[in-house]
């Protein structure tokens, strides 16, 4: 562990901390407020009308997606240059496990532009009937929640990986940091108990899966915008190489 922190990592943290904040914003105004209005669940021929009566409002909803990739990109960058001095094969790590996450966050708004594509008006279309593109289109849509828990252990992987490298470098507070270990590593948990018993969600509800990382990632996000990188005291250096 160091005590030094350079420029490039107070820089990294800024951004790290603002690109962690836009990316909230984006996945919550694009899910809650753009794309979930218009789902019907059950109801492939509703949720079909409502898609193309609000096609814009659609659309927009995957550019909020696609912005978040590129904001994860941001994030993971930045958090890497975070994390090199303190141990560089777990910075890189954690920057892998969440680039294999924001790669398969990606599959979802490709999904979703199938979906708008079989409810089009193109003329090969016409050997279908229109009930069939509607439930073919609804189940374009649906896969999306497949990947997103399939990209979900990755992202509880990075989560951990990075909560371990922040309680090792006390660049933020010492319970903050353990708190963002148990909530990553109880993510993880849950993904892969869905995966492998999809009936785990009538137990633990899914938002419970990853609420608290998605907590402690928001927290860490204000805490570098406000207060940034702190450096490590003489007792808390003597404690970690005991």
């Amino acid at each position: 562990m160091t005590t030094n922190i350079d420029n490039s990592q107070r820089t990294a943290a800024k951004v790290a901390g603002v690109a962690g904040l836009l990316a909230f914003v984006l996945v919550v105004f694009g899910n809650y407020f753009l794309l979930n209005p218009l789902i019907v669940p059950r109801d492939a021929v509703d949720t079909a009308r409502n898609i193309l009566a609000h096609q814009t409002q659609f659309r927009l909803a995957l550019v909020c997606f696609i912005t978040y990739a590129i904001g994860g990109i941001v994030l993971l960058t930045a958090i890497y240059v975070i994390f090199v001095p303190v141990n560089r094969g777990l910075a890189l790590a954690g920057a892998l496990f969440r680039f294999v996450f924001v790669m398969l966050w990606l599959v979802a708004p490709l999904n979703s532009l199938g979906a708008l594509r079989l409810l089009g008006e193109s003329s090969y279309l016409q050997a279908f009937e229109p009930e069939r593109l509607q439930a073919l289109a609804r189940a374009q849509i649906a896969a999306s929640f497949d990947d997103y828990y399939v990209g979900l252990p990755f992202f509880g992987l990075a989560a951990t990986v990075c909560a371990w490298l922040w309680l090792k470098s006390n660049y933020i507070p010492r319970g903050l940091s353990i708190f963002g270990v148990i909530a990553s590593v109880w993510c993880v948990f849950c993904a892969f108990v869905y995966l492998i018993f999809p009936n785990f969600n009538k137990i633990v509800n899914d938002y419970i899966f990853d609420s608290p990382m998605a907590l402690f990632e928001l927290i860490v996000s204000f805490w570098l915008v406000i207060k940034g990188l702190r450096p490590a005291t003489s007792s808390q250096l003597q404690a970690g190489s005991a």
